[in-house]
């Protein structure tokens, strides 16, 4: 984290802090587990929207390499950290889904669970348990040279960061990070606020979300767009009813 943090303050990064109602898709995931006992995990429901948000635009999680040129991918690799136990103790393990532009979001839930069941066997946890072992002018070196070649980015860190410290607390709060990637999606609390829902006044759930992106790769007006875009497919629940 620090290693990362030291590359992430040189980056021009712009914030955005936006509110999704979730308030049907919570329904939606609720209603599913009492008719069919299944929880269905909510970060597969927003990894599958996030995924479709980027295809309408990829260079959403492109990246320049070393001589300045951009490279824009067809997969939207996410990686995002998620709580497992080690040795009786929880924390949180890395871990790339691939292609989840390409995914439902039972393929996306499945994913996540198996995951969270065999994480000890993971590429990515195995990675991080070498990596972090290695001297920090090494690691730092690493990092320079994976951010400057896309191809090796995509392989070892993802095209585009997820994470979410919404766990920490109870209602809504958004979370500033110091990213890498050209877009990181930062998760932040769920609290209840009034909405307006065909002109009548509701009690509804808002998610509170920070869009960071790279200024130097993305500029504002498809960024905006972005948002727009992800924020209809979460409001709209889609995907759920598959």
């Amino acid at each position: 984290m620090a290693d990362g943090g030291r590359m992430g303050i040189k980056k021009h990064t712009v914030h955005g802090l936006v509110e999704f109602d979730i308030t049907l898709a919570r329904e939606t995931i609720r209603q599913h587990k009492k008719e069919t006992g299944e929880a269905l995990s909510f970060s597969a429901f927003f990894l599958a929207c996030l995924g479709k948000a980027i295809a309408a635009d990829k260079q959403m999680h492109a990246y320049r390499n070393w001589r300045n040129q951009l490279i824009v991918f067809d997969e939207v690799d996410v990686n995002m950290l998620f709580e497992v136990e080690v040795n009786g103790e929880k924390t949180v393990r890395p871990h790339i889904l691939r292609g989840v532009n390409q995914m439902s979001v039972r393929e996306i839930h499945a994913e996540i669970r198996a995951f969270q069941d065999q994480h000890q066997s993971s590429q990515e946890s195995k990675f991080i348990d070498w990596f972090v072992r290695l001297p920090g002018f090494v690691r730092r070196l690493f990092l320079w040279v994976l951010f400057k070649n896309p191809q090796l980015l995509k392989e070892y860190y993802g095209t585009v960061l997820v994470t979410s410290v919404g766990m920490f607390g109870i209602g809504t709060g958004w979370g500033i990070p110091v990213p890498n990637h050209s877009l990181q999606l930062t998760l932040g609390g769920i609290g209840e606020k009034p909405g307006v829902v065909d002109h009548r006044i509701e009690v509804r759930k808002y998610l509170s979300v920070t869009v960071s992106f790279d200024h130097d790769v993305i500029d504002g007006a498809p960024a905006a767009r972005f948002i727009n875009r992800l924020k209809k497919l979460i409001e709209s629940g889609d995907g759920l009813s598959d």
